[in-house]
């Protein structure tokens, strides 16, 4: 009995000692590390509710950014160790900068998160009347269930650019007070056609028509009196004509507010948590390292959820030019620069849900709770589209993260057969710059209203921060 009991003893040693470790992220941190997670969720948490929209989210970096002392970049530049600079792409994409101590030459470290988000974009001849009632129509912007879109408040965001030039800017739908905007879908009683439908079609794209108005025109003579009403009012607060549209991005919304979920408020209800859960931390962490051994830089890009092309999205140059003129700066050559250099891409992971655990396979897959996520390859099937960082690097980041005492698990996409999913980390890597992916684990991922967990957010700050450090 006695020899037993040993046995079992060296065996739970022996499995302390070789195994895995799992566990929850509350029982890892102490009362103060709790305390900070939550003041640093509620920063995230006002940051949602202000920025929805990829134009949002550049505008608040860069007004932050100046608050904090950073100076816009310009391509020859002195600078020394200490300064902090930035660049604003277009208004839609931002990469700032603190030159850190040792030459520019051992490369900087970059964090490359995304700030564009699914939804649903105004076609730019929106507005028409069928039977009395106005529509916008819109087409989808990323890979969303049209279905979710429907039957939900809605808000609108965006630019107005009129015929004389001036740019005028649109957000309705958030304040209280504010009208919201609507999607209608078939009464269950008459649905019995529309159900037979697969679910990818259940609802189509075109008919995703957001109800605007249903008040006509004063005059009671004429045709499309509901529409003339609703352009009235638009010229009225906008001082535009129905051609403005034309050179208009408006986007769609959820008009959900963010918010605490749980009876312990242990998580996060929002839009947009891919990708700004992994943005905000990212940019949080760059302002709070003020004295990086290596160059920090953080971009903060748009148009991922649509593939990355496009002159604000990371298959441009945009990134490649700013590291290069950098380089210049300090008399150094750009590619040296870039391949010296290392990056996480900072982009979400799907949580395990098991309401659905078919998809994901559980020894390879990301958890609530567990911390940020580290995923060494992403892509579909066959690895298609994927970076897949080499173990060397993977092993510096297990060390790094490991000395700053950071809470993180690593994860794929969904089972191998199942589909997948990319992130910007191929397009860096294809720069000649080491990278991986790290970010926050989501469930119902892409839909109007995602969930994450505030320990986990609060990881993929810690991450970040102890990265740009290094």
């Amino acid at each position: 009995m006695a020899r037993g009991k040993k046995e079992e003893k060296d065996a739970k040693a022996l499995k302390e000692a070789l195994f895995s470790q799992k566990k929850h992220a509350a029982q890892r941190m102490d009362d103060q590390e709790m305390k900070q997670c939550e003041a640093f969720n509620a920063e995230y948490i006002a940051f949602m509710n202000r920025c929805k929209t990829e134009r949002e989210a550049a505008s608040f970096f860069t007004e932050t950014l100046e608050k904090k002392g950073f100076k816009p970049f310009k391509p020859g530049m002195k600078l020394k160790a200490g300064d902090k600079v930035f660049l604003n792409n277009r208004g839609k994409a931002v990469i700032l900068a603190t030159i850190g101590t040792a030459p520019i030459t051992e490369g900087v470290r970059l964090c490359a998160a995304h700030i564009d988000s699914p939804r649903l974009d105004l076609k730019q001849h929106p507005l028409y009347e069928a039977e009395e009632i106005g529509y916008f129509k819109t087409h989808y912007y990323g890979g969303i269930k049209k279905y979710q879109w429907t039957a939900i408040p809605l808000s609108l965001h965006g630019v107005i650019v009129r015929s004389d030039g001036e740019k005028v800017e649109v957000r309705i739908g958030e304040e209280e007070g504010d009208p919201v905007f609507y999607i209608t879908d078939l009464l269950p009683h008459l649905a019995t056609e529309q159900m037979k439908r697969p679910l990818a079609t259940g609802i189509k794209g075109e008919e995703l028509n957001i109800v605007v108005g249903s008040m006509p025109f004063k005059e009671d003579a004429g045709s499309e009196l509901v529409k003339l009403h609703l352009m009235q009012l638009l010229n009225e607060k906008y001082g535009i004509v129905e051609d403005d549209f034309l050179s208009a991005e408006l986007e769609i919304v959820p008009a959900f507010p963010a918010k605490e979920v749980g009876f312990d408020r242990s998580m996060i209800g929002a839009y947009g948590h891919d990708d700004r859960v992994c943005s905000f931390p990212a940019f949080r962490a760059s302002l709070d390292v003020e004295k990086p051994v290596h160059t920090s830089v953080v971009i903060l890009t748009d148009k991922e959820e649509t593939g990355s092309d496009g002159n604000t999205g990371l298959c441009s140059s945009y990134l490649k030019y700013f590291l290069m003129d950098l380089a210049e700066c300090f008399k150094a050559n750009g590619r040296h620069v870039m391949s010296a250099s290392k990056c996480l891409s900072a982009d979400v992971n799907a949580g395990f849900d098991p309401t659905f655990p078919e998809v994901l396979e559980r020894n390879n897959c990301a958890y609530l709770n567990h911390g940020v996520c580290v995923t060494k390859f992403t892509g579909a099937r066959g690895k298609s589209g994927t970076s897949d960082a080499s173990a060397e690097f993977v092993g510096e980041i297990r060390q790094i993260l490991d000395a700053g005492n950071v809470i993180w698990q690593t994860g794929e996409l969904g089972k191998v057969d199942m589909g997948g999913g990319g992130t910007v980390a191929a397009y860096i890597a294809n720069l000649d710059i080491d990278t991986i992916d790290v970010g926050v684990p989501v469930l119902s991922m892409h839909a109007p209203y995602e969930l994450v967990a505030k320990t986990d957010v609060w990881a993929a700050y810690r991450a970040f921060k102890v990265f740009l450090e290094s």
